[in-house]
């Protein structure tokens, strides 16, 4: 169970949307991959007899925001692992700055907010940490003599 402290869950999105922008075509266009991302996969009734329409762009982006509240929630750590998790969000958000720059088959709206959604992982468990190693330090400062 250690390794899903240490790995962070926004990887999850980012290797789907690897596999939906690489699959098929190696180094897809950005209109294959949108085209892929925005067509009809699910469409549920709603009460007002309307039909709700899902594509794979707005599950993947739901799946996202569920798997950031975990990441923010795991970002109260502050053991090896809690550290460790830190380290390979910001090398993950890197990744994905890159690939939104530099690959046309990532740049889209859809991983456009994932590697945002990577940003703010990064930078909440970075000042929790540092929130939390302050309190602590304040703590045991208060009992040294």
């Amino acid at each position: 169970m250690r390794i899903f402290t240490v790995f962070p869950l926004m990887l999850i999105p980012v290797a789907i949307y690897n596999v939906i922008a690489l699959s098929g075509q190696e180094f897809a266009s950005v209109d294959y991959v949108r085209g892929r991302l925005d067509e009809d996969f699910q469409a549920i009734p709603m009460a007002s007899d309307a039909l709700w329409h899902i594509t794979p762009g707005h599950a993947l982006i739901a799946l996202t925001v569920l798997l950031l509240f975990f990441e923010l929630i795991k970002s109260t750590g502050t053991g090896r692992a809690a550290i460790m998790n830190h380290a390979f969000s910001m090398i993950l958000f890197i990744v994905c700055l890159v690939e939104f720059l530099m690959f046309q088959a990532f740049a889209t709206s859809v991983f456009f907010l994932i590697t945002l959604m990577c940003l703010l992982d990064v930078m909440a468990g970075f000042i929790v940490t540092i929130a939390s190693a302050r309190r602590d330090f304040g703590f045991s400062e208060g009992f040294v003599d």
